[in-house]
């Protein structure tokens, strides 16, 4: 176990210091093929952590004069960061390929985060995540499979298993039943904050990224697919993201928001294979502390506090970037039948009558989830390979 308190003693690359050229923005990619699945996993993250941090910059500097500016200019930095780290991907990913990557990080840093959650209720709430994910996985691995003849695993490299979780057409539920409850913002331990803003940023990442090439496929079936897990993954967000303390000020969610930037690119800086990659991890965990020493020197001035009264506290191991497959197969085992009845888990007997008319409607011209894996067994090398009898 370590604090923040001693990362925080390192001042980190000062905001002035912090530049970049369009050279840099737009360097060599990752090599889709070579390079380990988990170097994407985390790319993918830390987009999503970087594009996260603009919205709720953007939000913050809506409600206080005094923050336009430093938000503007910390804005500027992250843009390029977020820039960088995107074009990491290479082009031959196809939308769909990157698909499958994206839902690979919903659950391997879900499964992780649940597993060193302290809180029973918040751990609770990502493994109900994580199964759901896990079933869009298989959904969009059939579609891979069955529209462009690719194996999902070229992508996964045998790191997540592919097949059936909670099924996809039963996760639309009522928004009464997507509300969670939030921790206490003096109680809880900053890692459960972290956590929060984490996987939320994670998965606002996947919701627009489904939103924006969903309507570029031809093929009808994959058309009403992205449509149909788009929606499930803005009720993940309204899920995760209802786990925050709505109470906590403006600034206090910067500074939650700014250590939780240090803390992902402490552990992708730990545990990056590829040098070059590694040195970025590194470089921007520097440019992230000289972020959030600014934002701990403005939470000084504006609310008269001591920082460490947001930030204080041990935090476990770093994000574990591995293969969570016998955590994951032992949620599959044990909670798949569980549901929601406002805020509370439940069996899938006692699940809202609301979430059950609701999804009554939504599902009665065609389920698309269901359609594509149809019949459908992941074997190597596609279905194709498949012996038949």
């Amino acid at each position: 176990m370590h604090g923040l308190s001693g990362i925080l003693d390192n001042q980190g690359t000062p905001l002035e210091k912090q530049q970049f050229t369009w050279k840099e923005m737009a360097s060599r990619p990752m090599s889709k093929l070579d390079d380990d699945a988990f170097t994407r996993v985390r790319i993918i993250l830390m987009n999503g952590v970087e594009l996260d941090a603009l919205r709720v910059k953007h939000l913050l500097a809506r409600f206080d004069k005094r923050l336009q500016l430093p938000l503007a200019q910390i804005r500027r930095v992250e843009q390029h960061q977020a820039t960088v780290v995107n074009w990491l991907l290479s082009a031959d990913h196809s939308p769909l390929e990157t698909t499958i990557a994206y839902e690979q990080v919903a659950i391997e840093v879900t499964a992780a985060v649940a597993q060193s959650e302290p809180d029973p209720y918040q751990a609770q709430t990502y493994r109900f995540g994580l199964l759901e994910d896990f079933d869009h996985l298989y959904r969009y691995a059939a579609m891979l499979d069955r529209l462009e003849g690719k194996d999902a695993n070229n992508i996964l490299q045998g790191y997540t298993d592919l097949v059936p979780g909670r099924k996809t057409s039963e996760h639309h539920r009522a928004p009464e039943s997507d509300l969670r409850d939030n921790y206490d913002k003096n109680n809880a331990e900053l890692i459960t904050k972290i956590h929060a803003a984490l996987i939320t940023g994670a998965e606002y990442q996947t919701h627009d990224y489904y939103m924006n090439i969903g309507p570029t496929f031809t093929d009808p079936v994959a058309r009403m697919l992205y449509a149909e897990i788009a929606s499930v993954e803005e009720q993940h967000v309204t899920q995760y993201e209802s786990l925050m303390d709505p109470s906590e000020s403006v600034m206090e969610k910067w500074l939650v928001h700014e250590a939780m930037e240090v803390y992902a690119y402490s552990s992708c800086a730990e545990q990056e294979e590829n040098p070059r990659i590694k040195a970025l991890w590194e470089r921007f965990l520097d440019y992230e502390l000289g972020q959030l020493n600014l934002a701990c020197d403005i939470f000084k001035q504006i609310e008269r506090r001591d920082p460490a009264e947001v930030l204080g506290g041990p935090l476990p191991t770093m994000i574990q970037f591995k293969s969570q497959r016998d955590f994951v197969r032992k949620v599959l085992a044990e909670e798949t039948d569980l549901r929601t009845s406002g805020t509370v888990y439940v069996p899938k007997e006692q699940e809202s009558p609301l979430s059950l008319e609701y999804r009554g409607h939504i599902n009665s011209q065609g389920i698309a989830s269901d359609i594509v894996s149809a019949g459908y067994n992941w074997t190597p090398g596609t279905e194709l390979n498949r012996k038949t009898p």
